[in-house]
């Protein structure tokens, strides 16, 4: 367990943050660490999943996949958004 910078940013919002997240997280755990920033406060909270994505691709990460296994370097820039 270490801790991870990405930097983060909420769809629909101009805002940008920097993450701390584990190494063991999932990328739901990221997804909601994200939300606790953004959602119901610079962005409408919504019901349904949360996913997350590398900032300018179109594909999600994988929900259940641990940060340590997802690729991703530190401070690479994550799109959290809502799942239609």
């Amino acid at each position: 367990m270490a801790l991870f910078p990405l930097v983060s940013s909420f769809e629909g919002e101009v805002l940008i943050y920097l993450l701390a997240v584990d190494t063991e997280n999932t990328m739901d755990e990221v997804a909601a660490a994200a939300a606790e920033q953004s959602a119901g406060k610079w962005v409408p909270a919504k019901e349904g999943p949360l996913r997350v994505r590398v900032q300018g691709k179109d594909t999600p990460l994988d929900r259940d996949v641990k940060v340590k296994d997802s690729g991703l370097a530190p401070m690479t820039p994550v799109q959290i958004y809502y799942e239609d």
